[in-house]
């Protein structure tokens, strides 16, 4: 069971945001554990819990340790201050605590439950000790074939710099002794050789099923191909292993005493000189370079070698804390690859259906639907299809003139060198646009955090193809996402806005929980151009009619929308405050949200990750309830709701409740002025505390519990229901009115 307890005792009211955020890893963590799952099901979710924890050292761990080495405790100056009162190290050694533990567990689960079960499944995972002597010459056979002539062996010298080891990326280590040693030497000299696993190379080896024959050409590669036959096998081997066993080839004259895998995560939490605003993408590329040779701050390692690991370890600076084995594969997201093996579906859970939007179809132009009124997509359970429509259809459109949008994180790119391609539907339309003649801008976020590589390469792509590029703000982030489309109409601009809680990326909005709004209310538009107006260009803040933007108002109005609830709560309409975020550690939000509650103001809060408040203390937060959703698909939306006196208030936004949010970003939160959209999107947020199938309430001594149908109530699951609304919603078409507001002229006519 999770648990924060560490902040409990502290007489600050606030758990430890670092530790609150291992315990959403350890929620996670829970769901790959549980038996009643598809093994690939289960298997994404501890890969997640890995990947999570490697950006988790970068930044969090990277940030602590600088503020432990500049010798201030925060209690002193306030140097790293942490609400729940504990100091840097205290923070570092129950970090390195409840990781250790964790990731125990997860290997645990990984070695004996995960592989035998997918062994059993027919995708049997071959181990070095249980090779057969065809399968050893075939593997031996490949390595000098295949892996071999890639491979490069970089000496360890004591008086020399490591060698490069880039961040996350896996190495093999090699202790080396002379195979004949001169007879001279007493003790024979041993070398410390690294070598990195090559990531062109899968780290699945297939194996062939008919030794008779030769190998197939398809098992050498990324997956066999074709559907397995019922009780068909497929075998397989690691990369890693085949390292191991054979990487002695690579040394002649040496013999190999130990060995073990490796992978450090490196310091990434350091940003780009401000100041360069004239050299901006270089001055960004050097933060990429430096990130890779900047400090250590973990090891995680294979068993194997105790002599190497110390070796290392003293190398890179790293304590006993710092370094973390596992027994299992390092990366184990990498092979998630095998969940692609046809044969196997009966190890995954069946795909979803994302259903259409009603009322966009192929026939009507998105003007003429968002004309009609607001439209709001609720991704993935809803196509992304007509946000890609949105940017297509306004770069073909020749009665639409000017594109604005701010790009945070979009899709990914394929190809290297110099002309990689941009595969982005998105980013291509923009291109298009611009080609069309539009005056297009995109204001672009290279301080996108592990994106910010493929944001400068797509920013280049778009300058190429004349897109006027904003390379977002001197120390703010623009995390904001929006999008103006002005398109000439009856001899006026009309303006066409998408407002969303998520980014501009076909491929996460398969994955990632979103809500978005087509809108061309005059007042949204107009606060819209505003906007844009402010980041791209010089502009005093000025008044919005309908949205709130970060750092320079929201947070302001959020903390009066709390006490306004708490002064307007009565007897008559008792305040209620309803919020679904990603992560609550402003302290300002939550002293207003204590208060709110001490006035009975009932609050509901749905938190997927971090959660530094401490709900359910008496006459302080015995009012609020914090529950928490992991499901299939990654929980991402901002909802907020005041209940306002009987007038109340819902809001989406981009924004979590956090100080980096609220002050250090350019963020947006807007109204859904929709009455039927406002409708369902709130009871959609009351749904959500009805969960009794994948919730965990938050309890004031820092555990998560997990909760179950009480005897005699039915299994409600908040995402499966959603699922069914939007099946409801796709055969329910949207009532087309008599006339249209837009009247389009043929294409060309001026």
């Amino acid at each position: 069971m999770d648990t924060n307890a560490e902040s409990v005792s502290s007489p600050r009211p606030f758990f430890n945001r670092d530790l609150s955020w291992i315990d959403f890893n350890e929620r996670v963590l829970e769901e790959g554990m549980r038996g009643d799952l598809p093994l690939f099901e289960r298997f994404r979710f501890l890969s997640i819990v890995a990947s999570n924890f490697d950006e988790f050292f970068m930044v969090r761990v990277a940030a602590i340790k600088r503020a432990l080495r500049a010798g201030v405790s925060e209690r002193q100056a306030g140097l790293f201050a942490d609400p729940s009162g504990l100091s840097p190290a205290e923070q570092l050694k129950s970090v390195s605590e409840k990781v250790h533990a964790l990731m125990r567990r997860q290997y645990d689960c990984i070695k004996k439950e995960i592989f035998p079960g997918l062994a059993k499944g027919g995708l049997e995972l071959m181990r070095p000790d249980s090779y057969t002597v065809p399968q050893m010459d075939f593997l031996e056979m490949f390595f000098m074939g295949q892996i071999y002539p890639i491979l490069t062996p970089l000496r360890i010298e004591e008086d020399k710099p490591l060698p490069f080891l880039g961040s996350r990326h896996i190495n093999a280590a090699y202790l080396l002794v002379p195979e004949f040693p001169s007879s001279e030497q007493e003790k024979p000299e041993e070398a410390i050789v690294m070598v990195q696993l090559p990531a062109a190379l899968s780290r699945i080896i297939w194996l062939p099923a008919d030794f008779s024959e030769e190998p197939q050409p398809d098992r050498t590669e990324k997956n066999p191909n074709g559907a397995a036959k019922e009780g068909e096998k497929h075998k397989w081997a690691l990369l890693d292993d085949v390292m191991l066993v054979w990487g002695g080839y690579l040394f002649p004259g040496f013999r190999v005493k130990e060995s073990m895998l490796f992978k450090v995560n490196r310091d990434a939490d350091f940003s780009v000189d401000e100041q360069r605003d004239e050299d901006f993408i270089e001055a960004m590329e050097e933060v990429l370079e430096d990130r890779e040779k900047s400090e250590a701050v973990r090891m995680v390692y294979s068993p194997g070698s105790v002599r190497l690991r110390d070796a290392l370890a003293k190398r890179l600076s790293l304590d006993a804390d710092d370094l973390y084995e596992i027994d299992g594969p390092i990366n184990t997201g990498e092979l998630l690859e095998l969940a692609s093996v046809a044969g196997f579906e009966d190890l995954q859970e069946k795909a979803w259906k994302i259903y259409p939007a009603a009322g966009f179809n192929e026939d009507t132009p998105v003007w003429d639907r968002i004309n009609q009124g607001d439209v709001a997509l609720h991704l993935p359970y809803q196509s992304f299809d007509p946000v890609v429509r949105f940017f297509q259809e306004a770069a073909l459109d020749p009665q639409v003139i000017s594109i604005k949008t701010a790009l945070y994180r979009t899709g990914g790119i394929t190809g290297g060198g110099l002309s990689p391609a941009v595969v982005s539907p998105v980013v291509r339309a923009l291109e298009q646009a611009a080609l069309n003649g539009k005056h297009v801008t995109a204001l672009v976020e290279l301080k996108a955090r592990f994106d910010e590589e493929r944001n400068i390469t797509w920013a280049n792509q778009l300058e190429k193809a004349g897109v006027i590029v904003v390379y977002g703000l001197s120390r703010l982030k623009v995390h904001a996402k929006i999008t103006l489309v002005l398109r000439r109409e009856h001899d006026r601009i009309k303006r066409y806005v998408h407002l969303s809680t998520g980014n501009y990326n076909e491929k996460t909005a398969k994955l990632y929980e979103d809500i978005c709004l087509f809108t061309c209310r005059e007042e949204i538009a107009y606060d819209a151009g505003l906007i844009f107006n402010m980041i791209t260009g010089y502009s005093l803040i000025q008044t919005m009619r309908r949205l709130a933007i970060a750092p320079a108002g929201l947070k302001h109005r959020l903390l009066g929308l709390i006490d306004r609830e708490a002064k307007r709560s009565g007897q008559k309409y008792p305040g209620k405050i309803m919020a679904k975020l990603n992560a609550l550690t402003d302290t300002d939000i939550i002293k207003a949200l204590y208060r709110a509650s001490a006035a009975g103001v009932k609050i509901l809060l749905c938190i997927r990750g971090v959660c530094t408040l401490i709900p359910g203390l008496p006459e302080l937060s015995e009012n609020i309830q914090v529950i928490s959703i992991i499901d299939h698909y990654l929980e991402h939306s901002r909802i907020y709701y005041f209940a306002n006196g009987g007038a109340d208030e819902l809001y989406l936004s981009s924004a979590d409740w956090m100080p980096r949010n609220l002050e250090r970003r350019v963020e947006l939160m807007f109204p859904v002025q929709d009455e039927i959209i406002r409708m369902n999107i709130l009871d959609m947020l009351n749904a959500y505390f009805r969960d009794n199938c994948q919730a965990r309430s938050l309890k004031a001594d820092g555990t998560w519990m997990r909760l179950h149908p009480p005897p005699g109530e039915k299994p409600f699951r908040i995402q499966k229901d959603i699922l069914s609304r939007a099946a409801r919603e796709s055969d329910t078409p949207w009532p087309v009115k008599q006339e249209f507001t837009v009247r389009r002229s043929p294409a060309g006519e001026k």
